[in-house]
């Protein structure tokens, strides 16, 4: 069975669908008086909204659970037959002893039950449940939708604690980590669910309130604040390619993964996918407070082609057939020794039988080595693609994945210092793996 892999090292560990922990308090705190204080020593808080007797900001949460917490269900996945190792596709040299120890109690066990949980959400008026691919990917035929014969997939509403509905898989997206789930009964929905509105996650600023809302260990329902702490990080791992992903520092937990993150309209601005947390040198667990959500714009671009249904992987897009590294992650003694821009994308590998090879793209032939590491030397840079300047692999990428089969992507290149335009004509191409 296909698992996601697992990187585990003892100083920091990514785990998909794990947590991290925020708290974002508005209110104010008066104080005693002087003569108050001889008698009273408690400081008092006064609310800030009299009618409701709660603060302003916890009546925001409380709305934007009762408008929206309804539509966030628990997700349980169930295989059986297969043999469970979590440790899967983990170096064993990445592991710290205690697991390395219970190896061999998974490669030696029988078929058993392998069991999986995560959140969605409803996210349109046809009652269809949103999730990431990856807690729903063990249950699925490789490289497909259908569910495997000794798969099932189900989804418990918060209205009807208990009760589990079948549902299918209508679409996926290993690209971006997205699955779409429709009820097997549509009159299984209960009454009042009210799709999760999509917000516009490129205008979110750093420091505005999140909300959280999930299956986190099983606890149905659970609700985290915090606020958005960056946007536009990369973490490897999630998804098949590079995601702008937005951080936040909402606690979220395993079981959390799929579940929406909202802003303080109840708009959703990311899919909960991932967190990094700690290990002490003493061995205790503890959260950096880093959690990641893919962004809700590539939800809101995606999901038409969810709708249609099938699986997107990387395999199946027409691309180009490149391997790139962002100018901006060189050392900038690197591109001054090599003269070379600031910005743009480095071609380093082009793949055989790829649409890049066909328009006669360039990759790397060598390198360099400084402070004992050995540094590609760009090929071709790609600075613009369709008239646009590009200073980053994930704007090429958005480009590029516009397109269909047979389509032109009008590339402007420097090689050997100049620039050159190519046409490239999109196809897709087996990844190699």
């Amino acid at each position: 069975m296909k698992k996601r892999s697992l990187v585990v090292t003892v100083a920091l560990t990514v785990l998909i669908a794990l947590g991290a922990f925020g708290v974002l308090y508005d209110g104010s705190i008066s104080h005693p008086t002087a003569s108050a204080q001889e008698t009273n020593t408690q400081t008092t808080i006064t609310p800030l909204n009299e009618q409701t007797g709660f603060l302003t900001d916890e009546m925001n949460t409380i709305e934007i659970v009762d408008v929206y917490g309804p539509s966030v269900v628990a997700i349980n996945v169930e295989v059986r037959g297969e043999r469970m190792n979590p440790f899967e596709n983990i170096p064993e040299n990445q592991l710290p002893p205690m697991f390395r120890d219970l190896i061999p109690q998974f490669q030696q066990g029988t078929e058993q039950l392998q069991q999986g949980s995560g959140s969605g959400f409803v996210v349109d008026e046809a009652g269809q449940i949103l999730t990431n691919y990856h807690v729903v990917e063990s249950a699925l035929e490789n490289g497909g939708v259908d569910l495997k014969d000794s798969a099932s997939i189900t989804v418990t509403f918060p209205d009807k604690p208990g009760e589990e509905f079948p549902v299918k898989v209508v679409g996926a997206n290993a690209l971006y980590d997205l699955a779409l789930l429709e009820l097997e009964n549509v009159d299984d929905l209960p009454e009042g669910v009210k799709a999760i509105p999509i917000a516009d996650s490129d205008s979110l600023k750093v420091g505005q309130k999140t909300v959280a809302i999930g299956n986190p260990f099983g606890f149905e329902s659970t609700v985290t604040t915090g606020i958005v702490s960056g946007v536009g990080r990369s973490l490897q791992g999630i998804g098949q390619v590079d995601i702008p992903l937005v951080q936040t520092d909402a606690a979220i937990n395993p079981g959390n993964s799929g579940g929406p993150l909202l802003n303080s309209k109840g708009e959703l601005i990311g899919i909960n996918t991932a967190i990094i947390p700690s290990v002490s040198a003493t061995g205790q667990r503890g959260s950096l407070g880093i959690g990641f959500a893919v962004p809700s714009n590539l939800l809101r671009d995606n999901l038409a082609a969810l709708q249609e249904g099938g699986f997107n992987d990387i395999a199946s897009r027409p691309r180009l057939g490149i391997q790139i590294q962002d100018l901006a992650n060189y050392p900038s003694e690197v591109l001054r020794r090599l003269q070379l821009p600031d910005e743009g994308v480095a071609v380093l590998a082009v793949e055989d039988g790829s649409a890049a090879q066909d328009a006669g793209l360039q990759g790397s032939s060598f390198g360099i080595t400084l402070n004992g590491q050995t540094i590609p030397v760009p090929g071709d840079i790609i600075v613009s693609a369709d008239g646009q300047d590009i200073t980053s692999s994930s704007e090429l990428q958005n480009i590029v994945f516009a397109k269909g089969e047979g389509d032109d992507v009008e590339l402007g290149i420097l090689r050997d210092g100049k620039p050159i335009n190519v046409t490239v004509t999109l196809r897709s191409v087996e990844a190699n793996n």
